[in-house]
């Protein structure tokens, strides 16, 4: 990809898979160091987790969140050894919901031990969340927002929460909330034109008031955690807007949990602000076909998975 100026972008949960890590660790040194150094902050072999699973533990917020961080910051390590000049062009970063985190470490917020520290709580606390009420998410292809939000409000009954909650590209939004809201949504969304309703592998609903109680042990650790400004802006998923200042960011991740993800706005402003093409770094392609739904001619590049 031959820009002057390139955006990273790091995938947040949804994007797992069994054998994810595998190739970077077969063949750069660095990456299987990440790995060795992550086993000994969490406690147990992430590594073999994330190669051979199973894909149910792999799943489960509370290891999928550590899992996808380390993934992302290995390919960024490798990319930094063995591509320099890649690295070089990259004036601006982001990451969806937990990628975001990864972002932080790439642009110099965070060391790796404290950023997964870091999200390993974030794990835990969100885990606790969903397991207090059943929800969950689904992304709905082929519905525009103002009608999509419409039809969340008319399926939504009595004290459900339901809603928009990742924006992510025209044509793709993710809703969240209580199964049973998701659940009526499922038929009325394809009855008022959606060409489908997808179910999300996350434990619950993910960006709305239903993760209020994992916001107090997250700023906890959001306290204990050392940030640092970073060396190029990290664009929020709260606001869309580029932020490199220790404590704007740290209140931002604080708040993260509980509001939508401005995902298409944030692609938008980068580009706005002169991006010229994004290199989607970890695990997947989703952040890439998102890319492709928002500026069909923008350059595009993967590294990770092979």
């Amino acid at each position: 990809m031959d820009v002057n100026s390139a955006g990273i972008l790091f995938p947040g949960q949804g994007a797992q898979g069994v054998g994810m890590g595998r190739w970077l660790c077969e063949t750069y040194t660095i990456a299987n160091e990440t790995f060795a150094e992550a086993g000994e902050v969490l406690g147990y072999d992430l590594a073999d987790l994330c190669q051979n699973g199973p894909l149910e533990k792999l799943d489960a917020t509370e290891f999928c969140q550590p899992a996808l961080f380390t993934v992302g910051v290995a390919a960024a390590r490798v990319l930094a050894a063995e591509h320099p000049e890649r690295v070089q062009r990259i004036s601006a970063c982001a990451g969806l919901s937990l990628g975001e985190y990864t972002a932080v470490c790439f642009a110099g917020g965070l060391e790796f031990a404290d950023g997964l520290k870091l999200v390993q709580r974030r794990g835990q606390a969100m885990q606790s969340a969903s397991d207090a009420v059943r929800s969950g998410m689904a992304s709905v292809i082929g519905m525009e927002l103002e009608k999509l939000q419409a039809l969340c409000d008319e399926v939504r009954q009595d004290d459900e929460v339901l809603r928009p909650a990742n924006l992510l590209c025209p044509g793709n939004i993710a809703v969240s909330g209580h199964l049973t809201a998701i659940e009526r949504l499922q038929p009325a969304a394809v009855e008022a034109g959606a060409m489908k309703v997808v179910p999300l592998s996350v434990a619950g609903a993910f960006h709305t008031s239903l993760m209020a109680p994992a916001v107090e042990s997250l700023q906890q650790a959001l306290a204990e955690i050392p940030l640092c400004d970073t060396r190029i802006p990290v664009y929020s998923n709260v606001d869309a807007a580029p932020h490199q200042s220790a404590d704007e960011i740290r209140d931002l991740l604080s708040r993260q949990v509980t509001q939508p993800v401005m995902w298409e706005a944030s692609i938008r402003r980068m580009i706005a602000d002169g991006v010229e093409g994004f290199l989607e770094a970890g695990t997947g392609r989703v952040l890439r076909g998102t890319l492709k739904r928002i500026q069909r001619k923008i350059p595009t590049d993967g590294f990770g998975d092979q």
